[in-house]
């Protein structure tokens, strides 16, 4: 054999080991939407939240949030008071996710009108949360195991080196059909989220307009949610935040959602 047919053969001999190895190395779309869903958090953090809702026309509303959020490994809790404007005052939200794949966030709400707290049904998750963009569904974590999910390509978004997953619900009448996401490689952080509704149209899409690395964290400050069937958009804007100061137990109960913040 002529040394050029030996070379030859060698080199076709590395290019299948180096394909062979990256095919290997690739992460599975689960694996990716798994990353996400495990990326290191704080244990406790509280913060101001800016709810500002854009209707077609530009008109603004503007409502002010506090929010309190606590993960204890196995589930995390969130609570947040509204603080203005004057028709909102004192209501309050409280979700607690479950790192179970079988077990349905338990979310409720206070009206202070009605000066009680209700329990959010699950029939009623695909409502949407005070006028925004966000049904009380998204507000919670969804287990990755809940979907299946596939990895449709990889592309830059925004400047980042992303993933671009799919993922579609096992569950037969879910409020959304699929939803692609684009994620960060080395953050894994979801930069934009389509959602499709139940006739695989494009309902809304999620984008992350800013997010910040505190305290080995990577925290987003700034994202928007706009209603594309409705020309309706929220964006919401986390100031102020206090990370892993120790947060009471006692900050998560429907006691404090009546009493709110003194």
């Amino acid at each position: 054999m002529k040394f050029h047919q030996i070379t030859g053969v060698i080199l076709i001999t590395l290019c299948m080991f180096s394909f062979s190895a990256i095919a290997q190395e690739q992460l599975s779309g689960l694996e990716i939407i798994q990353n996400v869903y495990n990326r290191p958090a704080p244990q406790d953090q509280e913060g101001t939240l800016t709810m500002t809702l854009i209707n077609s026309r530009g008109d603004e509303r503007i409502r002010k949030i506090k929010q309190y959020i606590k993960d204890y490994g196995s589930e995390e809790k969130k609570i947040m008071f509204f603080l203005s404007p004057a028709d909102v005052r004192d209501t309050s939200f409280m979700n607690w996710s479950y790192d179970e794949a079988d077990r349905d966030d338990d979310q409720w709400i206070y009206l202070p009108a009605l000066k009680r707290v209700k329990r959010i049904s699950s029939d009623s998750k695909s409502d949407y949360f005070m006028g925004s963009d966000f049904t009380y569904d998204d507000l919670g974590d969804r287990h990755p195991s809940e979907d299946t999910h596939k990895l449709l390509r990889e592309e830059t978004f925004d400047g980042e080196n992303c993933y671009v997953v799919e993922s579609v619900p096992k569950e037969e009448d879910y409020m959304y059909s699929r939803t692609v996401t684009w994620i960060i490689k080395d953050k894994w952080i979801g930069m934009k989220k389509e959602f499709y509704d139940e006739d695989s149209e494009h309902l809304k899409t999620l984008s992350v307009e800013k997010f910040e690395e505190m305290k080995d964290y990577w925290i987003i400050t700034n994202s928007k949610m706009h209603n594309v069937q409705k020309d309706h958009t929220t964006d919401m804007l986390l100031e102020n935040l206090t990370l892993d100061a120790g947060m009471s137990d006692n900050s998560f109960t429907e006691r404090m959602m009546k009493r709110g913040i003194r």
